[in-house]
């Protein structure tokens, strides 16, 4: 995981080499070892009120930090923290003639107060053209002097703002990372009022007014106003394959089930480039096409049927228009939502299933239908929901079948002798070479037991290419080198185990993450592990952070990151660092459980120690493994 810039410091970063030469420099510090900062990077910018050093130098001697001696350990690493103040921030590291200069250029996080009678600068919010519906509440915001007074003039309506006398100013969500989940007191000066209006069509900009002292200056807002006809309202139609819908107009608001290709909806606001639906989803304008609305899209639903389609159940619901849809997943149960359409159902076709158990429905509210899927195991595997045509199509996987069986061929451990079926690659865009990112690794033969046999497995090592190193350690050693390498020592030991595994890259490749999410919906695995080692936000400590930590975000996941955090931590004797439900990319996939792992911060001195130990590496691949093993034995029925 990487929570900073990449970019090498003016001190020349060690030479990146072939994963095994590099370990040997990484891993113990020889004499010769110069000063060298790892992290930050030359004239770093942050928000944090401190910042580590990250870097290393010769064991024995002192490295002093603007004069004062730092702690190191036996290795000559380190990873102080020192404290900023607003502004620019030296750092001058010596260790006898060598020496390294930085700057760290702390940002203020609030916006000033405005000196003299002013408004704060960019703080009039709304700050983009907004659109509303009738009677329903607008809101503004400013920074101001906290004495003066503060009024908005729209269309001839006087709104008068308030000032907060105690704001609160939230945490950002990496503060969790950090154990700083607190909120605090902003400061003063912030103003808020709001208003209702009938009127329709455009409003234009609000008029500002600030008075203070018998002195007055107006000032035209940013974004202009307009009230929408709820009679003349536009229809939006989902135009991507999975339209990503939000709680709110940014990309700083929470997901929700991503919307099907085709997906229509009213439309009944607009913020900027976002565009509020009739469900109360926001979705990016880029990401759908705006109709004029002829009628509301709605729907009546009446017949359902389940089919079975290899490894899925594909469950059709006929509608009259592609409707918002949601999704919750539960224990034992799965939760399909469909908005703005009404039952007429009468039957519903459902034979004995491999998954399924039964399935009930309920008109929760007028317009709102909830479908909930009792399921016969506790462990989901995956679903998928696309449109065909106007029918909607809730694929959900079947748990795998692994046969378990001993392999005829002689051997001790990984046969030389390789074999695979084509009939397991899927198709691709790309051509299937081995070191193509779709195709299967071969599995090996041996007389082992193969307890996997049956089971595709998807490796992600995190990050990779010139650009994308990832974390690095305190000699400059980078994430990326060591992903990979842990990546194809769990694949070694899984392919003993009778898996088909694949890589989402085999070299030092920059995969994009886009590309990372489709290989996994075109392979459509077990299971997916995305590889990776941690860092922290500027102002944690990595003096002492350390340990194991896993990231899920869809419910099928949760079991799986759960008990290969305890497996790890427990069978290797590591830290724990926590299990977090994340909105990552590489755990939100649906067809699979998907999760991340963070293996150890590369930024602890010790813990980089134990992370580049070729002993320890290989102990850690077998527990991946194993905990692997364990939990496909104990989760499937």
């Amino acid at each position: 995981m990487q929570f900073f810039s990449p970019l090498p410091t003016s001190h020349s970063p060690l030479p990146l080499c072939g994963i095994i030469a590099c370990i040997i420099v990484a891993a113990p510090t020889n004499a010769a070892q110069p000063l060298y900062v790892s992290y930050p990077p030359a004239n770093h910018e942050t928000v944090a009120d401190r910042i580590f050093l990250i870097g290393t130098a010769a064991p024995g001697g002192t490295v002093l930090v603007n004069g004062k001696a730092i702690v190191r350990n036996t290795a000559g690493h380190f990873a102080p923290s020192f404290p900023l103040q607003v502004g620019e921030n030296r750092f001058d590291l010596r260790y006898g003639k060598q020496s390294v200069m930085l700057t760290v250029t702390r940002l203020a996080t609030t916006s000033a107060l405005p000196t003299g009678l002013a408004f704060g600068k960019d703080s009039l919010s709304p700050a983009v053209d907004i659109a509303r519906l009738p009677d329903e509440l607008i809101c503004f915001t400013a920074i101001a002097p906290p004495k003066a007074t503060v009024s908005v003039k729209l269309a001839e309506q006087a709104v008068s703002l308030t000032p907060q006398p105690q704001p609160i100013e939230l945490p950002g969500n990496a503060a969790v990372l950090t154990q700083q989940n607190q909120p605090t007191i902003a400061a003063t000066g912030r103003f808020e009022g709001c208003t209702r209006t009938v009127l329709l069509g455009d409003l234009g900009k609000p008029e500002w007014q600030l008075a203070q002292d018998g002195q007055t200056i107006k000032q035209s807002g940013f974004g202009s106003i307009k009230i929408l006809s709820p009679t003349r309202l536009e229809t939006a139609a989902v135009t991507v394959e999975s339209g990503t819908a939000r709680t709110g107009a940014g990309t700083d608001y929470s997901r929700l089930t991503p919307l099907p290709k085709g997906t229509q909806a009213l439309v009944t606001g607009y913020e900027g480039d976002w565009v509020r639906l009739d469900y109360g989803a926001w979705i990016k304008r880029s990401e759908v096409q705006i109709l004029p609305t002829g009628a509301p899209p709605t729907s009546i639903i009446r017949s359902i049927k389940a089919r079975q389609a290899g490894d899925w159940t594909e469950v059709i619901f006929p509608l009259q228009v592609p409707v918002p849809v949601s999704v919750q997943q539960g224990d034992r149960t799965f939760t399909l939502t469909l908005y703005n359409t009404t039952a007429q159902t009468d039957i519903i076709r459902l034979d004995d299933d491999p998954l399924i158990e039964r399935l009930d429905w309920q008109q929760s509210v007028p317009g709102q239908i909830q479908y909930t899927f009792k399921l016969k195991s506790s462990q989901q595997w995956g679903y998928k929901l696309r449109y065909e045509g106007t029918t909607l199509v809730l694929s959900l996987k079947h748990p795998p079948v692994v046969s378990g069986q001993r392999s005829a061929v002689s051997g001790q451990q990984a046969s030389s002798t390789l074999k695979t079926s084509s009939s397991t690659i899927p198709s691709t865009p790309y051509p299937l070479t081995s070191s193509s990112p779709y195709s299967p690794l071969p599995t090996p033969h041996s007389r082992l037991p193969t307890p996997l046999s049956g089971t595709k497995i998807l490796l992600d090592p995190g990050h990779g290419g010139a650009e994308d190193l990832g974390s690095r350690g305190p000699t400059g050693y980078a994430e990326k080198s060591v992903a990979l390498l842990m990546a194809k020592l769990v694949r070694d030991r899984l392919q003993q185990r009778g898996a088909t595994v694949y890589l989402t890259r085999e070299t030092d490749v920059d995969v994009p993450l886009q590309d990372r999410v489709a290989m996994i919906e075109k392979v459509q695995p077990t299971l997916a592990l995305s590889l990776h080692y941690n860092a922290l936000p500027d102002n944690g400590d990595a003096m002492k952070t350390k340990g194991v930590s896993t990231f899920w975000y869809n419910t099928q996941a949760h079991s799986l990151a759960i008990f290969l955090h305890n497996y790890l931590t427990k069978t290797l004797k590591r830290s724990s660092y926590g299990v977090f439900w994340d909105n990552l990319a590489l755990t939100r996939p649906t067809t699979t459980p998907s999760v991340l792992l963070e293996l150890g911060f590369m930024i602890n001195p010790d813990e980089f120690e134990w992370i580049t130990n070729p002993k320890e590496q290989q102990r850690l691949a077998t527990a991946i493994a194993d905990g692997i093993t364990a939990w496909l034995q104990k989760s499937r029925p």
